[in-house]
């Protein structure tokens, strides 16, 4: 079905955009003029699937154009600010399609506009809101379920507030991380950038230096030559192994077997693997925390915290999880059995399942592992920036080393 953008005022002399979906224009006008809306402008949007810009009548005349607006993703932080805020007009008692229709003049990202507006306007179709989100697009399992059980309660508002929870808990795990990375990465951009200098530009002057004097030259100068020439030759050749290296690793990636086994190789990885593991662990126990909250059935929950623990290890654990509760046994023996989870998160586990606290204690241990991935990352990345300075001194020392040391030679001939 088409979706068309419009411009329009509404009965109260508000200003209004968004989208809606029509058979035609004429059945466009009509729908809007039902919701009290006044049309100023309505053109056919481009791309219906992610109506991200409203495009004027002017440009549709005059053929498609292309907007940056197109190109923007919806992040998680515009996804939780939006929840929380369909959360306090619910709870305001505003009916959910007016709660979708003010929400849809409140976001700014454009395409998370046209998706509000799709859900807005199959919501006032007749549809539950949860079935309205599966249809529009972006939404994950998670999102739709927690939802789905929040309208099938009369919970839906407390559903949202759990939701925009989660999602702001993922993305301050996400920022600490990015944070704390920053500086490394930098540092080793740098390092890069200083050798290639050193290598295609100082090193072919010093070369010419060296070669005018006809002397014999060390093994390692003569080594380090080679490379620069090799560097400056066959640099092509150097990128193009290195982008089919790197494409042959996300042919790999994407395989069950190979993912499988780098999944397992990232745990079993010095220093770096208990981080991945921290990091698995307490995005997998906050979701499986929240779906439960939100009074979704438990084997459907490890379904879904499954593929957001983001790792086939840890993900076939969790299958035997399932089958375990599935059979009617506990949740915490095959966690246990795996090898994969520590002792302290299956202790928890059996406590929850015990108390009939699970939500509870599995919140405690994302919160725990949460502060842990801060202090693991932090390490680390105390670990890296010596390394990576060593590195960059090395080689300049090997560099200065290979070209100094004939000239001293020559230097100390000319003396005698």
């Amino acid at each position: 079905m088409p979706v068309f953008a419009y411009k329009g005022v509404t009965q109260g002399g508000r200003a209004t955009r968004g989208f809606v979906d029509a058979e035609s224009a004429r059945a466009a006008r009509a729908k809007l003029k039902r919701d009290g809306v006044f049309l100023t402008e309505l053109a056919e949007s481009a791309a219906p699937a992610s109506a991200a810009t409203a495009t004027s009548a002017a440009q549709a005349r005059t053929g498609p154009s292309f907007s940056l607006a197109r190109l923007r993703r919806i992040s998680p932080l515009d996804l939780a600010l939006a929840t929380r805020q369909l959360s306090t007009l619910i709870g305001a008692g505003v009916p959910l399609v007016q709660a979708l229709s003010a929400l849809t003049e409140q976001v700014e990202n454009s395409r998370l506009k046209g998706v509000i507006a799709r859900v807005r306007d199959r919501v006032n179709e007749g549809s539950t809101l949860a079935d309205a989100m599966a249809q529009a697009g972006p939404f994950e399992d998670l999102y739709i379920g927690m939802v789905r059980a929040g309208e099938a309660g009369g919970a839906l508002e407390q559903v949202l507030d759990r939701l925009a929870d989660y999602l702001e808990s993922q993305v301050r795990l996400r920022n600490k991380v990015t944070s704390i990375l920053i500086y490394p990465a930098v540092m080793l951009g740098f390092a890069i950038l200083v050798v290639a200098v050193l290598v295609t530009v100082v090193l072919p002057q010093i070369t010419e230096l060296l070669a005018s004097l006809n002397r014999p030259l060390p093994w390692f100068t003569k080594a380090i030559i080679s490379s620069s020439h090799f560097a400056r030759d066959w640099w092509w050749a150097i990128a193009l192994v290195v982008a089919a290296l790197v494409a042959g690793f996300r042919a790999l990636a994407r395989t069950e077997t190979g993912r499988a086994r780098l999944d397992a190789l990232k745990l079993r990885l010095p220093v770096v693997g208990r981080t991945v593991r921290l990091v698995a662990i307490s995005r997998f126990t906050r979701t499986l925390s929240t779906l439960l909250s939100g009074g979704i059935p438990i084997v459907r929950a490890l379904d879904i915290s499954k593929h957001v623990a983001n790792n086939v290890v840890l993900g076939q654990a969790i299958d035997a999880a399932r089958d375990s509760v599935t059979e009617g046994q506990s949740l915490a023996s095959p966690l246990r059995a795996s090898g994969e989870f520590p002792p302290v998160v299956v202790h928890m586990v059996e406590v929850g399942e015990r108390s009939g606290e699970l939500e509870a204690m599995l919140e405690k241990v994302a919160q725990t592992y949460e502060e842990q991935v801060e202090t693991s990352v932090s390490r680390l990345t105390a670990l890296l920036e010596p390394m990576l300075i060593l590195l960059m001194v090395g080689i300049v020392i090997i560099i200065i080393a290979a070209t100094l040391v004939p000239l001293l030679d020559v230097t100390s001939s000319l003396g005698t």
